[in-house]
């Protein structure tokens, strides 16, 4: 199961790296921006190993928060391979029948595409963007066997100056049906 993994990451590097240099011959206007390198928060709001149990005792979820560590390539002007890697900073919390019960949670990571709808100018220095696309995550569920879900993400990314990105955004697994929050800060180069 590994091996079949670091295929699958070795692919999915590969294909950015390539897009990424077959993009800098041909795109003059992105010559200075063809990687984005951020940190930031992801907050879970639906487990998916509990959902019968949620259902059937009215459960209670409370948020997991998560470390986000996100990188996008920019091959194109309008297409990016988003990369990520959420780090759960605390386990899974549920209040059921009035009794706080605690599962690990998964660390998760994935890729995918995503494409800018729109771009607006603040001002000389600034704009604003917003992104959206399909992306797939990989987890590791309580047996340790990888479990694969797609996701749809969409993120509003202020640019100010050359280098300092901010981003908010939303993501739903459609696999897990989990939604969640990310925000952060990065840099472009």
């Amino acid at each position: 199961m590994k091996s079949k993994f670091y295929k699958i990451l070795f692919i999915l590097l590969h294909i950015g790296i390539t897009n990424n240099a077959y993009a800098r011959k041909l795109d003059s206007l992105l010559s200075n921006q063809h990687f984005e390198l951020s940190f930031g928060q992801s907050i879970l709001f639906i487990s998916n190993s509990k959902q019968i149990n949620i259902k059937t005792n009215s459960a209670i979820v409370i948020p997991t928060n998560a470390m986000l560590f996100f990188a996008e390539f920019r091959p194109q002007k309008k297409c990016h391979i988003p990369v990520f890697f959420n780090l759960a900073t605390e386990t899974k919390q549920f209040v059921v029948n009035g009794q706080l019960v605690n599962e690990r949670a998964s660390p998760t990571f994935g890729s995918g595409v995503t494409f800018r709808i729109f771009q607006a100018k603040i001002d000389s220095t600034s704009k604003i963007e917003f992104e959206a696309g399909p992306l797939a995550s990989v987890l590791f569920n309580k047996n340790n066997k990888i479990r694969v879900a797609p996701i749809i993400a969409g993120r509003f990314r202020i640019m100010r100056g050359k280098n300092f990105v901010m981003y908010a955004g939303v993501s739903y697994s459609i696999g897990i049906n989990a939604l969640g929050l990310l925000y952060g800060t990065g840099t472009v180069f």
